[in-house]
């Protein structure tokens, strides 16, 4: 990227938060640099808004080592948010982080979840079994063979007193505020779990959780794309104006943020799948040569797409190059059109044995073989070997 420098001056604090903030700095630099100024809103769903959640999470389990309460009361929650966002502003940090990622105080003080305390939370949660579960977690299997997910969700259920209830056949009110004090207790058992580890242990494991969650689904706004299926629908053919329409809707969505690999493949069958419904029937994405990288953010015009790792990634600030980040170099795979009637029935977690076999140089030179097939052998072939290189 074009460098750029942050401007940093000296924060000014309420006063009234009870924390030694230079004890946390690392997390909180890291969290400053994900969500500068310029890129927080074009890198909020896969990079900053997760670090910020994760420092949200450090640091109430950073506040609880000094008391026996997992959360913080509500004026205390508020004076220590407002310090934390002033922080992170004074180190380059973009203002406005609490509504580019929805984050509020609330987030600190437990919400209806009824267990707050450690001893409570230590007599009813296996603490060994969760420790175990979630201190390493395995990149490669945790999004699709999770291990620390489901310990933690457990814990929560436990510590709601959903469980109990549930057991007792007693009465729950209303789906909604039940699956509300989950998630709230679900931030109480993350505030335990970051009590237990070391910062960047802890950052580790809650970035990984958060990459498992914003790869499941497509974070861009898509509008109904009235021309693209005025012009595509009943093409056969490679069509002037069908490509025009398409790449100009596509060239509109692009704008809105950089993605991950695995995003942009949800996002081109999502999109794909809209057409579908409207009539167009034809493989418009080969006919126009869409790739994956034309979901997200472009460089330069259209001269580089970048596609972020399906991992955490960071923004890196250099004090020479200004801020960078990685792109996933396998970006140039064509954008798979739905092949099924469904979007739900897309799944990124196929088993290791299901992956398609190597071509060999007598499958490459059978002049039997479709080119189309063999061109989604192989961008699925691609696919699975770029995200374990990535890996």
């Amino acid at each position: 990227m074009y460098p750029f420098y942050p401007a940093t001056y000296d924060p000014v604090l309420t006063g009234r938060c009870p924390v030694n903030f230079s004890a946390i700095s690392s997390i909180t630099e890291k969290t400053a640099s994900d969500c500068s100024q310029t890129l927080a809103a074009l890198v909020g769903n896969v990079i900053c808004c997760p670090q910020l959640g994760s420092l949200l999470h450090i640091f109430q389990g950073f506040y609880s080592k000094n008391s026996s309460t997992l959360v913080l009361q509500d004026a205390v929650a508020d004076d220590c948010f407002k310090d934390i966002i002033s922080i992170l502003a004074s180190k380059g940090a973009n203002s406005s982080l609490p509504a580019i990622c929805s984050a509020k105080s609330l987030n600190l003080t437990g919400g209806s979840c009824p267990v707050r305390d450690v001893i409570t939370f230590e007599k009813i949660v296996n603490t060994s079994e969760l420790l175990e579960a979630c201190s390493t977690i395995d990149s490669l299997k945790e999004c699709c063979r999770p291990i620390c997910q489901p310990a933690i969700m457990k814990a929560a259920v436990q510590i709601s007193g959903l469980q109990s209830a549930m057991s007792d056949n007693k009465d729950i009110a209303g789906a909604q505020s039940s699956a509300d004090t989950i998630n709230d207790c679900k931030g109480v058992v993350y505030s335990w779990i970051s009590r237990k580890m070391p910062l960047d242990a802890a950052n580790a494991v809650f970035r990984m959780l958060s990459a498992c969650k914003v790869n499941k689904v497509c974070p861009l706004n898509f509008t109904q794309p009235s021309e693209v299926i005025r012009a595509c629908r009943n093409v056969a053919a490679p069509s002037p104006s069908c490509c025009s329409s398409l790449n100009t809707y596509i060239a509109g969505i692009q704008r809105q943020m950089l993605i991950t690999n695995r995003q942009a493949i949800i996002c081109s069958t999502v999109f794909g799948f809209m057409l579908q419904t409207a009539g167009v029937m034809t493989n418009v994405y080969e006919l126009c040569d869409v790739d994956l990288k034309d979901f997200s953010l472009q460089a330069y015009g259209q001269q580089a797409g970048c596609l972020l790792p399906s991992l955490p990634a960071d923004v890196i600030y250099d004090n020479s190059t200004g801020f960078s980040f990685t792109c996933d170099l396998s970006d140039n795979i064509a954008a798979p059109w739905p092949l099924s009637s469904s979007v739900t029935s897309l799944s990124l977690c196929a088993p290791e044995m299901s992956l398609p076999a190597l071509p060999t140089s007598e499958t490459l030179h059978n002049h039997g073989c479709h080119r189309v097939g063999l061109d989604l052998v192989l961008t699925i072939l691609l696919f699975f070997v770029s995200s374990t290189l990535l890996y």
